[in-house]
């Protein structure tokens, strides 16, 4: 049988609403009583049921951590980091799979029927309407990937993609490409949508450039690898700002299928710098997304609003880099 907290009371001779305020934070035990109260608890090995302490403290410490895109690599790296953060706070991540759907109203209701104490939505995908929906269900929200605004209505923690666009296109114009081109993710999303506002931004101030624009299914290798392939039967352009490192790889895979040279016959320029990125067989170039800072910053913002659920929504940009690889020719 489990050791319950009767069994600590009895043991270490005191009541159980003592055991009960050792082991809830905050709560007043004089320091006598929590020395026998823990001692007691170890002696037989007992540690407090989570879900009762909710109850008690109106606090479940779990946090729902939304994303919408399991198909990309990068989020491989994005669980990660959040998950050991949220853990090493004391909180409790609650993973939530949204793929192919972008109304907030199911997800609303099932984190509100966990209880959760916040919610980040991590996705550079999807609207700002939709974190904006945990806020108004009175929900603290970050949302971390997500489009910048000078005035939030929800935490926004991310990066800023036009210049991103900017950043890529000056990449390519640098290197003297005579025709360049956009290969976007999904045209509704967010992302896609700014990366490819600021890349068309930049190039216009090169009119002696030619340049297309086309967009993939999804932030997907197979998607990547489909429009790339598409886009070779039509006469490719020399080089490509992809948009996403995944699409990069996705394309490189159709390059090489179709016997041509990177970065001789086609160039190639990504964006996250996810690890895979860095392996020697894909060698990207490509603008990192300094990942690690986003998903610390959107802890600390997630874990401000538990004890100030009011806190005036901001947002907070970390600035990317250009990755020198080997997928774009050299500098002149």
């Amino acid at each position: 049988m489990p050791v319950t907290l009767k069994d600590v009371a009895e043991r270490a001779g005191v009541s159980r609403s003592a055991v009960s305020r050792t082991f809830t934070a905050g709560a007043s035990v004089s320091a006598k009583t929590r020395r026998k109260v823990e001692k007691a608890a170890t002696e037989l090995g007992y540690s407090p049921n989570a879900l009762a302490s909710s109850l008690t403290t109106g606090r479940t410490k779990l946090i729902g951590l939304i994303s919408n895109n399991f198909h990309n690599p990068i989020f491989l790296e994005v669980f990660d980091l959040f998950t050991r953060g949220l853990q090493e706070r004391g909180l409790r991540p609650l993973l939530v799979n949204l793929s192919d759907e972008v109304a907030p109203d199911n997800s609303v209701q099932m984190l509100r029927q966990y209880s959760v104490d916040g919610v980040v939505v991590a996705s550079s995908t999807l609207p700002p309407d939709f974190a904006e929906a945990f806020r108004s269900a009175g929900i603290p929200v970050v949302h971390s990937f997500g489009r910048y605004s000078s005035s939030p209505k929800v935490h926004v923690v991310g990066i800023d993609n036009i210049e991103c666009g900017r950043l890529a296109a000056r990449a390519l114009v640098d290197r003297g490409y005579d025709t360049v081109a956009f290969l976007g993710g999904p045209e509704r999303a967010t992302s896609t949508q700014d990366r490819f506002a600021g890349f068309r931004e930049e190039m216009l101030r090169h009119p002696q450039i030619r340049t297309r624009h086309s967009f993939a299914a999804a932030y997907s290798f197979q998607a990547g690898r489909a429009e790339m392939l598409r886009l070779i039967a039509e006469g490719p352009a020399q080089a490509y700002f992809c948009g996403d490192d995944v699409l990069s790889i996705g394309a490189l895979s159709a390059v090489r299928d179709a016997g041509l040279r990177v970065p001789e016959d086609i160039g190639i320029i990504g964006l996250n710098d996810m690890e895979m990125a860095g392996w020697e067989n894909i060698n990207l170039t490509t603008i990192r997304q300094p990942i690690q800072q986003i998903i610390r910053s959107s802890i600390e913002l997630v874990v401000a609003m538990l004890d100030e659920p009011d806190r005036y929504p901001e947002a907070r940009l970390f600035p990317c880099s250009l990755v020198e690889r080997g997928t774009l020719r050299p500098l002149s």
